[in-house]
């Protein structure tokens, strides 16, 4: 540890939101842990600022156990899924947190020095056998996360960004805008594509937005009529209320690409507003995992669905170089201590902002 700068000292600690277990708020425990010291190829940050995911939630609940079949707003906190982890059961106790910036404050062996002092976002996704297998790990999900004042992650996972946004802003990228590019990119979108987006004012859903006008995509976004201006401000070519029937307002065989972060009641519906050989990508379920598919649907128009979750190699690099270049802009909706990050999800449970929610850890 003769590299490190900042906390130091086996005795060392620090602030951080350790959640307990599955169930309510009662199991986010703001208390002091150690310091953690990073070893052969990683890094510690000192986390700048951090965002709230559905994922956060989702993993306290234990959503992503096979069990539970509510929406991700409605499961109930006494439902103590224990198999409810993304890859296996969850390792509580376990400092949440999948959205990092950060900045560099040691280095572990075979890290070089020179990178202490930089500011840096932490790609959430790794792919811990390369590319070409899907298998991940992912921060604040299966490894301590950015809901402390450090973290300790592998250098190869840590991006520098030359920008003038601030450090809540450049929190608001990482899983959203990750997950974003990555559909956008397996589903193949190119210029002129039609594309669908539900739930557009969300996290994933307005940073799709933003990205898919960027490729040149026509966007069909559906979203409450109170964001209806905001979600077109974004580059949204034409805007449905959420209450709408897709199929009945657009048509049957209408859109090339639907990238859903919702599901529910009315994933039947977009499929058959995809023409034939069109492409349904999906990330997330937030109105209910499990749906009506009608099989016949599927294969007689030759439609390809496709699972998002391990990132494919070039995505985050191309978000880092999206912000530096301008082409994409932060939707930061409101931050909070960490201290206050009940409120926090309490907040981001009402589903009525746009964008992102962001805790700031002390000092």
């Amino acid at each position: 540890m003769d590299q490190l700068h900042g906390p130091a000292g086996k005795d060392a600690t620090m602030m951080a939101v350790v959640t307990t277990g599955t169930g309510g708020y009662d199991r986010l425990d703001y208390r002091p842990v150690p310091v953690p010291a990073p070893g052969e190829g990683e890094v510690l940050l000192a986390v700048l600022a951090a965002g709230v995911n559905n994922t956060d939630i989702n993993t306290r609940l234990g959503w992503y156990s096979e069990s539970v079949r509510q929406a991700t707003d409605s499961t109930p906190e006494d439902a103590l899924c224990a198999d409810g982890g993304w890859n296996e059961a969850t390792p509580f106790p376990l400092i949440q947190g999948t959205d990092c910036c950060g900045r560099v404050v040691a280095v572990g062996p075979g890290v070089d020095p020179g990178r202490i002092g930089t500011r840096v976002l932490v790609r959430p996704c790794m792919r811990v056998v390369g590319c070409d297998r899907m298998e991940t790990r992912w921060l604040g999900s299966d490894l301590d996360g950015a809901f402390a004042q450090y973290v300790k992650v592998p250098a190869s996972e840590v991006f520098a960004v030359d920008c003038d946004w601030t450090d809540a802003e450049l929190a608001t990228i990482p899983c959203a805008y990750g997950t974003a590019e990555n559909m956008i990119q397996r589903a193949g979108v190119t210029r002129g594509d039609r594309v669908l987006v539900p739930g557009a004012s969300g996290g994933v859903g307005s940073a799709l937005v933003q990205l898919l006008t960027r490729r040149g995509a026509e966007v069909i976004a559906v979203t409450s009529d109170a964001k209806r201006v905001a979600i077109r401000d974004l580059g949204a070519a034409s805007v449905l209320d959420r209450q709408d029937d897709p199929l009945a307002v657009l048509g049957p065989e209408s859109v090339d690409v639907v990238i859903d972060n919702v599901a529910g009641a009315g994933f039947g519906q977009m499929l058959k507003t995809l023409r034939r050989g069109g492409r349904l990508a999906t990330s997330g379920a937030i109105a209910g995992p499990v749906v009506e598919l009608d099989l016949r649907t599927l294969y007689l128009k030759d439609i390809t669905l496709i699972g998002c979750t391990a990132w494919d190699a070039p995505v985050f690099p191309d978000l880092i170089s999206c912000i530096e270049r301008a082409e994409i802009r932060p939707l930061l909706a409101a931050t909070f201590p960490l201290d206050r990050i009940a409120d926090a999800q309490r907040l981001f449970l009402t589903r009525q902002h746009i964008g992102k929610i962001v805790l700031v850890p002390p000092g």
